[in-house]
């Protein structure tokens, strides 16, 4: 046989037992809106004495500053039983002046009489979470301002840098010194470009295809004479990416370009350069592609330098593939990242550590 509802007196009851034995900041209503109860917790946060609350409003509370008309809209909306309140965030001047936030939850109490209805309110002061959430939001956006400025003035000192490297590679007699002169520049430059894209850029990500295209307008405007002659483009995908990935490529696209316009294009050999990049999922190639004379005639470019032995560092820390492809005519050089490929990279980096 089903339970009869509680008494009337026997819900107050526990109803003051409830509100006054909580640590939470707590109020039991009557069917007119006056405190019942006011748990200690309540009246410690908002500075009221106990012995004054009971029997006033919750409207009258701090001289009638609770007496707002969002605050009667939820409550009524409540007792009518129309809504219950689970979180309801508002603001409140007190009597003081101070503008205090707190979180509302309204629950309507009944035990079967409409003329005895009952709410339990709980009351949460969350002013100084807000005004410490407020401080976090000024300080992250202080701290990208700074590292946005930071980045321009990286990027204004690499360039300044480059800027003299190439004053020295056009001042010394060595064809071998020029030359690895016009290289640092060009490896300065890449560094430089990308500094610039992230001061652009939310969040640190880098969009690839607007980075590639001025890092190989760089390098195109320093080592290519005659553009009717040579051209380099790039046909990348649309993607954004981490700006340490972004550093990574970067650099590997200048080494290759690099190469391929050292070697692929003899006694001024017309041609063009293609620098490219696809994905699919978390799986990408990025190549650089040329019509050059291709491998076979020119030995040296198989030769592991210094250019050869950054990309293939570079390739291990993006747990990439290098394939390299006679294209007839010309040389693809391809790095390619896919699960396995990875996987298999981060094994043979493994073992190799395991083996010193």
């Amino acid at each position: 046989m089903a339970a009869d509802n509680p008494p009337i007196n026997l819900g107050r009851t526990l109803g003051l037992a409830l509100v006054l034995a909580s640590d939470a900041p707590l109020l039991l209503l009557d069917e007119n809106l006056a405190i019942v109860a006011a748990s200690d917790s309540f009246c410690a946060a908002f500075g009221i004495a106990p012995e004054t609350v009971t029997g006033q409003t919750i409207y009258d509370l701090d001289h009638h500053h609770w007496d707002l008309p969002r605050l009667h809209s939820l409550i009524d909306a409540t007792l009518s039983g129309a809504a219950e309140v689970e979180a309801y965030e508002m603001e409140i001047e007190t009597s003081a002046g101070a503008v205090r936030c707190i979180v509302i939850k309204a629950q309507r109490l009944d035990y079967g009489d409409d003329l005895n209805t009952r709410m339990m309110v709980t009351v949460i002061d969350v002013t100084e979470e807000r005004r410490n959430e407020k401080r976090q939001k000024e300080l992250v956006h202080a701290n990208a301002a700074l590292l946005h400025e930071m980045q321009h003035r990286v990027a204004n000192s690499l360039q300044i840098i480059a800027s003299i490297l190439m004053q020295s590679a056009r001042k010394v007699q060595s064809n071998e010194a020029r030359g690895h002169l016009s290289d640092a520049h060009q490896r300065v430059m890449s560094i430089a470009t990308l500094q610039r894209h992230l001061a652009e850029s939310d969040g640190g990500a880098v969009e690839l295809e607007p980075y590639l295209a001025q890092l190989c307008a760089s390098i195109g405007a320093s080592m290519i004479y005659d553009r009717e002659q040579l051209t380099l483009s790039t046909d990348v995908d649309p993607v954004s990416i981490s700006g340490d990935i972004s550093v990574s490529m970067g650099l590997v696209v200048t080494e290759l370009v690099i190469n391929a316009l050292k070697h692929a294009f003899p006694d001024g050999r017309p041609g063009q350069i293609v620098v490219g990049y696809a994905a699919q999922g978390d799986d990408w190639t990025l190549s650089v592609s040329d019509d050059g004379v291709g491998m076979d005639e020119d030995p040296e470019r198989s030769t592991a330098g210094l250019g050869t032995r950054i990309v293939q560092a570079l390739a291990k820390q993006l747990g990439a593939e290098i394939v390299v492809e006679d294209t007839a005519p010309g040389t693809r050089v391809s790095l390619t990242r896919t699960a396995r490929i990875a996987r298999q990279v981060a094994a043979n980096d493994e073992a190799q550590i395991a083996a010193v």
